[in-house]
C-alpha cells in the first residue's frame, strides 16, 4: 500500500507492506532506486519481516547520508531523512524498529544509529562501510548500543571492502567523494561503539558456489549488543540471496539469504498471520 507523511515543508512518500505492529522494519534503497523498486530489486525477500514492512522514497533517488562528500541533492539540499524516519516512526508506532539499509541506503542507516539509536532495535546494512571521521557530519546523540548486522562483498565495485576514496567512475556516477573505513574497521567500529572489547570469532559457512563464499565474523561480549560482519568473498556489489543484481555490479552469492540473516540476528517478531 503506497502512503505519504508530511516531514517539515515536504510530503514524502512510502510503500508499506503487512500491518502496522509490534516489531517495524524500515527497509532504505540505493542510489537512483525507490522504494518499490528496491522491493523487487530484493525478489522482496525482506516482505514478512516483522509487524509490517516500510519502503520508503529517497529524494530524488537518494537519502542525506551526511556524507561530506556526497553531491546529489538529498544531500546538498539538506533533506531531513531522519526527520522522515522519525515521523514514519511516530506514525506507525511500533514497540521496536529494525533499520535495514543498501548502499546509498546502508549510509543513512549508519547515520541513523549515531542520531536516534535511542528509537532503534537493532540495524542491518549492506554493500556500505563508514564514513572516515573527516567525511561525516551526523550529529552524535548519547550513545546507546545497537546490535549492528554488516554484509559486504570483497569485490564490491562501487564501495570498496578496503575502504578509502571511491573510484573516478563511482565519484561521476554517484556523485560521492570521501574516504571510508574498510569493512572489518567499520565492523570492529561498531563493536567498539557498543562496548566490547574481546576478539572477534570468524567462521567460514558452507559454499555451493566456488564463485563465492561467506565468512562470519562476530564480536560478541556478555552484556553489549553484538556486531556481526558476513564478508562475501568474490561478492559484489550486491544483496546476497535469491535474486540475481545486474551482472555489472558484480557477483551475487545464493548461498544465504540476507533477509534470513537480518530475521535470525535481530530476533524480529511477525505478525500472526506474517
Amino acid at each position: 500500500m503506497r502512503d505519504s507523511i508530511q516531514v517539515g515543508a515536504t510530503r514524502r512518500t512510502y510503500e508499506i507492506v503487512g500491518t502496522p505492529g509490534p516489531d517495524l522494519v524500515i527497509v532504505f534503497h540505493g542510489s537512483k532506486q525507490n522504494g518499490a523498486k528496491h522491493r523487487e530489486f530484493t525478489g522482496r525477500a525482506f516482505d514478512g519481516l516483522g509487524s509490517a514492512v516500510v519502503y520508503p522514497d529517497g529524494y530524488q533517488g537518494n537519502w542525506n547520508d551526511a556524507r561530506r562528500g556526497s553531491t546529489f541533492p538529498a544531500r546538498t539540499d539538506n533533506v531531513d531523512d531522519v526527520g522522515f524516519t522519525r515521523a514514519l516512526i511516530g506514525k506507525l508506532a511500533p514497540e521496536r524498529v529494525f533499520v535495514v539499509g543498501y548502499s546509498n541506503g546502508g549510509q543513512l542507516v549508519m547515520r541513523l544509529v549515531h542520531e536516534i539509536p535511542g528509537l532503534l532495535a537493532g540495524a542491518a546494512v549492506i554493500a556500505a562501510t563508514m564514513p572516515a571521521p573527516e567525511n561525516f557530519l551526523a550529529a552524535e546523540a548519547p550513545p546507546v548500543p545497537v546490535p549492528v548486522l554488516l554484509v559486504h562483498g570483497t569485490k564490491d565495485p562501487i564501495s570498496r571492502y578496503a575502504g578509502g576514496e571511491f573510484s573516478w567512475w563511482a565519484r561521476a556516477a554517484f556523485k560521492v567523494s570521501g574516504r571510508s573505513l574498510s569493512m572489518p574497521e567499520t565492523a570492529a567500529y561498531f563493536a567498539a561503539r557498543n562496548g566490547i572489547t574481546a576478539s572477534p570469532a570468524g567462521t567460514r559457512l558452507p559454499a555451493a558456489d566456488a564463485a563465492t563464499s561467506v565468512e562470519r565474523t562476530d564480536y560478541r561480549q556478555d552484556g553489549h549488543a553484538p556486531a556481526v560482519l558476513y564478508t562475501v568473498h568474490g561478492g559484489g556489489h550486491t544483496i546476497p540471496g535469491p535474486v540475481r543484481q545486474p551482472r555489472v555490479l558484480g557477483r551475487t552469492n545464493q548461498d544465504v539469504s540476507t533477509a534470513r540473516l537480518v530475521d535470525e540476528f535481530l530476533a524480529i517478531s511477525r505478525s500472526p498471520t506474517g
